[in-house]
Parts: C-alpha cells; structure tokens; sequence
C-alpha cells in the first residue's frame, strides 16, 4: 500500500512540474520580444536535460556504487561544468533581465504595452500655419488606423467648416461617424450640435440648424439630450432675430435725453414703463402651444401665474407638468417641486399644501442630496410658512409732540442733566 501511495504521489508531482514547465514555457514565448531566439534556448536546454538523464546521471550512480571508480566521477565533474557553462551562455541575458526588470519597470514601464493612440500634433501645426489641406491629409491617415476616433472625426470636420468655408463637407464628416453604430450616443449629440452650431455661426441658417436639432429629438426621444435639442429649437426665434440684425445693421437713433432731470418736481414720465403680466401671460402661452417642451417658458409663466395672477393652482399644473416630461435630470425635477413650495409659500397656502410638494421630493429621489435638502425643510416649514405671513396691525400709538428738545426757553446743559 505504501509503494502505491508512492508511485501515485511521484506521478500527481510529475504531472505537476510537467504543468508547471509547459505554462512556463508558453508565458515566456508568449511575452518575449524575441521569440525565434527563446525558442533556440528551450531546444538547447532541453538537449542539455536529456544529456544530464541519460548520460550523467547514470554515471554518478555507478560512480557512488563503485563501479566506474574515481574516473568516472571526475567525468562527471567535468561534465556539468561545461553544462553549467552552456546554461549560463545560454540564460544568462533572460536571468539578467528578470532580476533587474522589477527595478527598471519603475522608470519605463516594463513590459507593460502601450496602448496604440492617434496623434495629431502634426495636424494643429499645419492648421496654425494657415495650411488646412495639409492639416486633412495628416488627419486621414491616423483616421486611417483609427477610422472611429472621435478627436480626429470632429478636428477634420472643423477645418472643412471653419477654415475652408466647405460646410457641406463637414457635416457628410459628421453625418458619417453619426451614422455608425459604434458611436457612443454623447458623442453623437455632440456633433450634431456642432452642425447645428455651424449653420448659425457661419452661413446664419436658421432653419437648417432646426432641422439638424430636430435629429436629436427623433434619435434620443424621451431623454436630456432631446429636452435640450427641444429648448434649443423654441428659442430659435430670437436667434435669427439676431442674425438678421447683425447681417442687416441699421443706424440708430438715439433721442436727446432729458435735461435737468434732477431739478423737476416729478420723473415718472420718464421711468420705463413695467412689462404688462397680461401680455407677458399671453404670450408665453401663445409660445407654449408652438414650443411645448421649452421648460424656460413654462417655468416663467408658473411665477406669472403664482405672482401676478394668484392662481396657485395653475402653477402647481404648469410645474408639475414639467416634472413629469421624460428625460428630465432629478436635479432639474428637484428644482421646480422647490419653485412650487417657495410660490405656495409665498402665495399663502398653509402646512397642508407645501408639505405634500416637498415630500414627492423625498418619495422621487429617496437616496440623493436634494432628499436631505427636502427632510431639513420639512422640519421647519411651519416656521417658514408662519415667517411669510403678514404681522397682524398692532396698537395705535398716541400722537405726540415731535422736536421737544429743540422748544421752550431754559437751556439744559449736561452737568444740569
């Protein structure tokens, strides 16, 4: 049973070392800068084992035994000096190598590949020096190698656009890298809104740039990025208002200003008249019926609804409905339920109104900040609500005679006093 026990264990060790050899041979092939040459020491090594088992091992043996006497002994000496020397010949560059790499590893960085990048340094000096078709023709070959880099994609794009004046080039650039699905979506919005940027900028294309931003929306439906592209769109209008008075300036006429506006009795004729809430109402729900996703709108007509026209009830509609828009970041949704508690706060709800808008805070966004925020306020709303109250009319004081140290005859000084 004991020798069976032993020959089991010296083939598990075997196997073992035998595992053990073949991993260590595959990893050194496999991570050496020069493998036909490693592959020559392996072959050469295990000649040098084959000769030590067969040749020198055996002869050791019958040396011990007293067969072959002191010759053979000194055979053997010698023998596994000059084994000894091929190994070192052998290995001793990739002994060299394994005890020092450590150290070296720390300033080079060993072993450790780098990752292939595309550089475009080349690039920005050609375009610095006023050479944008040099500057392409650098920028293609590293697209070349890298066909899906965004740096190289959005630089290249931005030379045909803005040093060559070449917009449809720029946005074919664009439309191509957006078209692949290996663009990261970011990305993507990104350089459609670089496109939408260069149709205002440069040829002052309102309408072009609408529709550019129009692809974010049918793209990335219900998400920041088309809420973004959607306010956007609804200020467009002001936009073009812009181009146009840039591309069409006419001179303006400033009127004489008032003379001597500090000697007259009255300057209301000359303060600036306050914006009509009525008009100001009207139209911005004239702009939401166009643009219903413009968040900037609809958040300033829930003030004029709560300020202007009492009507806390609309403005809770009007937040509300902007809170429930898909897309929305919690923050922004923090944000408008906290314009609701400050506008019912200020229009004189009590405890039972705030106190559900600041709780949705907390049933939304359980695990967040705005949570907290939300919990703090909770706790001293009721001091917060009773300090926006108006203070009831206290006693009426007594008249009485004003100046009295200025009248009567004596003169006190103040020893007398």
């Amino acid at each position: 049973m004991t020798h069976i026990l032993q020959i089991v264990c010296n083939t598990v060790f075997s196997a073992f070392g035998v595992a053990f050899l073949v991993w260590l041979f595959w990893y050194s092939f496999k991570h050496s800068p020069d493998r036909p040459q490693l592959a020559i020491k392996w072959v050469v090594t295990g000649v040098v084992l084959w000769f030590v088992i067969k040749k020198i091992v055996p002869d050791f043996s019958e040396a011990q035994s007293g067969t072959l006497g002191g010759p053979g002994a000194i055979f053997g000496l010698i023998s596994m000096l000059i084994i000894g020397i091929i190994m070192y010949i052998t290995w001793r560059h990739s002994i060299i190598d394994m005890i020092a790499s450590p150290f070296a590893s720390l300033y080079d960085g060993g072993n450790v590949e780098v990752e292939p990048k595309p550089y475009y340094s080349i690039a920005h000096s050609k375009r610095k020096l006023s050479r944008p078709l040099e500057a392409i023709v650098e920028i293609r070959k590293q697209l070349a190698k890298f066909p899906n880099d965004y740096e190289g994609i959005i630089l290249l794009a931005t030379i045909q656009a803005e040093d060559m004046k070449d917009i449809p080039s720029a946005e074919m650039t664009l439309n191509h890298f957006c078209e692949s699905e290996e663009a990261p979506p970011p990305q993507v919005v990104a350089a459609i809104n670089q496109i939408a940027d260069w149709h205002l900028e440069i040829v002052n294309d309102v309408d072009s740039a609408r529709d550019t931003l129009q692809r974010i929306i049918e793209k990335f439906p219900d998400s920041p990025a088309s809420n973004a592209a959607a306010q956007r769109i609804a200020h467009l209008g002001g936009t073009k208002k812009i181009l146009l008075d840039a591309k069409d300036r006419r001179p303006v006429i400033v009127p004489v200003g008032i003379q001597s506006a500090g000697l007259r009795e009255s300057i209301s004729h000359i303060v600036p008249e306050d914006v009509d809430p009525d008009k100001a109402t009207a139209d911005l729900v004239k702009h939401l019926e166009q643009h219903p996703l413009d968040a900037e709108a609809r958040e300033h007509l829930a003030i004029l609804y709560a300020r202007h026209h009492r009507r806390l009830d609309l403005t809770a509609h009007e937040l509300i409905q902007l809170c429930e828009q898909p897309g929305q970041p919690s923050r922004q949704v923090a944000h408008w339920l906290n314009l609701l508690a400050d506008l019912q706060i200020h229009g004189g709800a009590d405890f039972e109104t705030v106190r559900p808008t600041l709780e949705k805070i907390i049933e939304l966004f359980p695990d967040m900040p705005v949570a907290d925020l939300a919990r703090r306020r909770l706790s001293i709303l009721k001091l917060e609500i009773k300090g926006k109250e108006k203070p009831s009319p206290g006693k009426v004081m007594g008249d009485y005679e004003q100046s009295i140290g200025l009248k009567g005859d004596k003169f006190y000084s103040p020893r007398q006093l």
